[in-house]
């Protein structure tokens, strides 16, 4: 089940709701894990289960960390509790890759292992992690409540594709939250915006992306390509952050205020910039869970170097197990150690220079993100670059390229402070009433709907 489905906005969302209202406030994190895992099992029903062993192993982890406080023990939990997460992740995510690449290093072939990615397992993975690390630190007590727990790891809103939620950000709204008209309404609000970029922007300005795909690299021309740059640039930003909003949007209509995960990521104006901007929790996870611990900045240049090379190929490769991933989180290292050494001073001196640098290498970072095929790769980036000629891209143009500046403006603050100012007016509530029956327009008039980060 999606969000963006005619399904979830008129049924499920409807009855969950007002089951949600009608209970006692001491039920309501009951009702909201048992409506989350109703959620889950719609779409995933074979691996519900992970996420029920998930609760209640770490659930019982975190619990023994707290028992053998003072013993060796304690570790011998937090080892567990992290080979026991990272080893489901691995086997279900990254084993085959894995066995491939023996394969090919040992000119042996060996048994394929072939298992559909379990959704949101990336996700509830890095939050349960958090929750027992973070307890294991002494940042928060372990939960005695096993539904508390479980509301947290499953909570539907942000539990297919995040945002990534620290426990201890949201422990004091696990057990006491707000709960008034306002925090709906404005909720409400969010979810209708995040659906009207998803559906109104990432989904159409996908069809481009999809038509070049279908032409072949090897037969568009240069302009029409990088077009395409633009088109997959514009319809990741708007299907995540769609995605994203409407996870915030809905938390607020349970009472919850989730952190945002984007803050205008492509007016950046350096790579750092960027990923200071974009899937924020993300990077925050991993700069506190993992480039702190290996020691950061601490321990001299090299040391960092190596570290920021440890977390970039580790960000790519959570993005999914194949090369393509790896390669664009070394990509995005190379350009950050650049920054840090010498391009930064540079990129200060000029706003104008440094956007158009930082868009760039965002946009063609997208490429080797978007294809897991190098020798798509290497045609796409041999396209680009080889001044192809032919007029492909006036069609291109011709059909997508109202929407594509709209994609533009919409991915800038320029409309922000506008909204800010009408949202409680009736010229911004119109707005907001009209986006939201334009997308169910086209739920109804289209069939292609997917998010991009489900299969992350």
């Amino acid at each position: 089940m999606v969000f963006s489905s005619l399904l979830f906005i008129f049924r499920f969302m409807i009855i969950f709701y007002l089951i949600y209202y009608i209970a006692p406030i001491h039920l309501r994190n009951l009702i909201l894990l048992i409506g989350s895992l109703i959620f889950y099992a719609w779409g995933e029903p074979r691996y519900l289960i992970l996420i029920l062993l998930s609760i209640f192993i770490n659930f019982c982890l975190g619990k023994g960390i707290e028992k053998y406080w003072e013993s060796k023990k304690k570790l011998a939990c937090l080892m567990g509790a992290v080979l026991y997460n990272i080893g489901m992740l691995f086997l279900f995510k990254y084993a085959g890759f894995f066995i491939d690449m023996i394969s090919v290093a040992t000119g042996r072939r060996l048994p394929t292992l072939e298992m559909d990615l379990p959704l949101g397992i990336s996700f509830y993975t890095f939050q349960i992690l958090s929750y027992v690390i973070d307890v294991y630190k002494g940042s928060i007590q372990a939960e005695t409540s096993i539904i508390r727990l479980g509301t947290y790891l499953c909570m539907f809103p942000q539990l297919i594709a995040g945002p990534i939620v620290i426990y201890k950000d949201v422990e004091t709204q696990m057990r006491k939250r707000k709960y008034c008209i306002e925090n709906f309404e404005e909720g409400l609000k969010e979810f209708s915006i995040g659906l009207a970029s998803k559906v109104l922007l990432a989904n159409q300005i996908g069809y481009l992306w999809s038509e070049l795909e279908q032409a072949g690299y090897q037969g568009i021309s240069t302009l029409a390509a990088w077009l395409g740059v633009l088109a997959f640039t514009l319809q990741i930003y708007f299907d995540f952050f769609g995605y994203s909003k409407m996870a915030v949007g809905l938390g607020k209509m349970l009472g919850f205020q989730l952190p945002q995960n984007f803050d205008y990521p492509y007016i950046s104006r350096s790579a750092t910039e960027f990923w200071r901007r974009w899937h924020i929790t993300l990077g925050a996870w991993f700069r506190e869970y993992l480039y702190v611990p290996l020691g950061g900045n601490r321990k001299g240049r090299t040391r960092t170097y190596m570290n920021l090379l440890v977390v970039w190929s580790v960000t790519g490769l959570w993005h999914g197990a194949s090369w393509n991933f790896v390669l664009w989180g070394v990509y995005f290292y190379i350009f950050i150690s650049l920054e840090k050494l010498y391009l930064k001073k540079w990129l200060d001196r000029s706003n104008i220079a440094s956007r158009v640098y930082a868009l760039l290498i965002i946009g063609l970072g997208w490429i080797i993100f978007a294809l897991t095929d190098f020798k798509d790769m290497k045609n796409y980036f041999s396209t680009l670059f080889s001044l192809t000629g032919g007029s492909d891209w006036i069609y291109y143009i011709r059909n997508y390229g109202l929407l594509l500046v709209m994609g533009i403006i919409f991915s800038t603050p320029i409309l922000r402070k506008w909204y800010e100012k009408q949202k409680d007016k009736w010229i911004g509530i119109s707005a907001v009433f009209l986006l939201f029956w334009a997308s169910i327009y086209f739920l109804v008039d289209t069939a292609y709907n997917p998010f991009l980060y489900f299969r992350f």
